[in-house]
């Protein structure tokens, strides 16, 4: 199921705290992908459908240096094909000890058009990819290879991240708080309640900034409330 281009597009302008509010509503406790943080600050969040990539601890007659000399190798052939505009998820079992990927994989990355880069471990020549136009969020940096933990084994299957489950084509967004797992079959309804719960949050914020108190205002217990909202709305075309 493809992202619908709209909800591409209203989703860079929500955020992943909103997303957690409207899939909590729906009874999804654990999509936040935990302990991982953008490199570098987000002017724009990050938003693409998954690719992941699946790893378990490393074999070490499996994983020398001659691994990589196999071009089916799951790293290798993964970073090559995930589509432009998807997300490349690493389930590193949250083990940061080693690397996931570094600067040369994500800048293939980047090059290819992916939307972004997400690991629950972390990425060798973090300052590197800190400065890449490409969305990277990790656990901490991590100098040592990935064949030192982390063997690869397959790709573009379900993994866990974070104790977040992803499903391949599940929508992520990511900002500067972290990132977030939506299932894809319910994408488009969480976008528009989000973008809706946006609308109100901001004024909400306004008012609060303005000086009036949250009771009866967050939650809108009050109708009078509600009423400044539906003009508020009007006012700001919204």
């Amino acid at each position: 199921m493809a992202l619908h281009e709209q909800t591409r597009a209203a989703l860079k302008r929500v955020s992943t705290a909103t997303l957690a509010t409207a899939l909590f509503k729906r009874g999804f406790r654990s999509q936040m992908i935990q302990g991982v943080l953008p490199l570098a600050p987000l002017g724009e969040s990050m938003v693409g459908e998954a690719f992941t990539l699946r790893t378990i601890p490393a074999r070490e007659d499996l994983n020398t240096l001659s691994a990589f000399r196999d071009r089916a190798h799951p790293q290798r052939k993964g970073v090559e094909d995930c589509p432009p505009g998807h997300i490349f998820v690493v389930d590193s079992r949250k083990d940061p000890r080693a690397a996931s990927a570094g600067g040369i994989l994500v800048t293939r990355l980047m090059v290819r058009g992916v939307a972004g880069v997400v690991t629950d471990g972390g990425f060798r020549d973090a300052a590197d990819i800190a400065k890449l136009a490409i969305p990277a969020f990790h656990a901490r940096p991590s100098a040592p290879t990935n064949l030192t933990l982390h063997q690869p084994i397959e790709a573009n299957v379900p993994i866990g991240c974070g104790d977040a489950p992803v499903f391949p084509g599940d929508v992520l967004v990511g900002d500067n708080d972290g990132v977030i797992v939506i299932p894809a079959h319910i994408a488009d309804e969480v976008t528009a309640e989000a973008v809706e719960m946006t609308a109100f949050e901001d004024f909400v914020q306004e008012m609060v900034a303005g000086g009036q108190s949250i009771l009866g205002l967050y939650p809108p217990t009050e109708e009078s409330n509600l009423e400044r909202f539906a003009a508020w709305r009007k006012q700001h075309g919204r």
